[in-house]
């Protein structure tokens, strides 16, 4: 009688064991990690690990959700601009390529915007005060909260080469003298352009890989 109780309780008690182990019916199924990674956001533009690592310490949010981004209407603006020169009074309306929310509430925004130029401006001595230049493109700076890149945009003829500019514009709020802020801006724009000029087909941009390097300011 007592070898039968025995072999009950262990009976038992390895029953037990499983349900504990599978998580029992009134066991709860993990939900899913709500908005998308950063490697997910805008066509994959930060799936690198500099990329995504920039754009998780810009915004403060390892998931993200999209606002309002209209990246084939921002390509077709810069292909449009491939079929004749632009004119001196050309002044089109930059497209937003790439806007992003995080997902927890009260945070600000970042957005990425494309727009044909003539050519790199330059730096005011006065503007170059109050940003820092970085190695790639034609052109690249950032403050803390804006930052521009300018490459070149070179295509097969009959198409005409332009030059492409590539505003981010970052979350409110971050004081002015955190350099690595703006080294993150610069990363995601960096990043925003080159995924631009494969899928334009542009040749010989000139833009780094990975993080920009700090550079000297460029003469206006």
């Amino acid at each position: 009688m007592r070898s039968a109780l025995t072999r009950l309780g262990a009976a038992v008690a390895a029953a037990a064991l499983l349900a504990g182990c599978s998580g029992g019916d009134g066991g709860e199924t993990p939900k899913e990690p709500e908005g998308l990674a950063a490697a997910e956001v805008c066509g994959g533009f930060a799936k690198d690990a500099p990329a995504a690592a920039a754009l998780k310490a810009a915004m403060g949010s390892e998931r993200f959700r999209d606002s309002l981004s209209n990246p084939e209407k921002a390509l077709d603006l810069l292909r449009d601009a491939t079929s004749a020169p632009l004119a001196d009074s050309y002044r089109p309306q930059a497209v937003k390529y790439c806007g992003l929310l995080p997902m927890e509430s009260g945070k600000d925004s970042l957005s990425i915007e494309l727009n044909p130029a003539r050519e790199a401006p330059g730096l005011h001595p006065e503007h170059a005060k109050k940003v820092t230049s970085y190695t790639t493109g034609l052109q690249a700076f950032s403050s803390s909260g804006l930052g521009r890149i300018y490459f070149s945009c070179r295509l097969k003829a009959p198409a005409h080469e332009i030059v492409v500019e590539t505003v981010v514009r970052g979350p409110g709020g971050v004081p002015e003298t955190d350099v690595a802020q703006r080294t993150r801006l610069i990363t995601l724009a960096n990043a925003a352009a080159r995924q631009v000029s494969g899928e334009l087909g542009c040749e010989d941009d000139g833009l780094a890989t990975g993080v920009p390097s700090r550079t000297a300011h460029p003469a206006s």
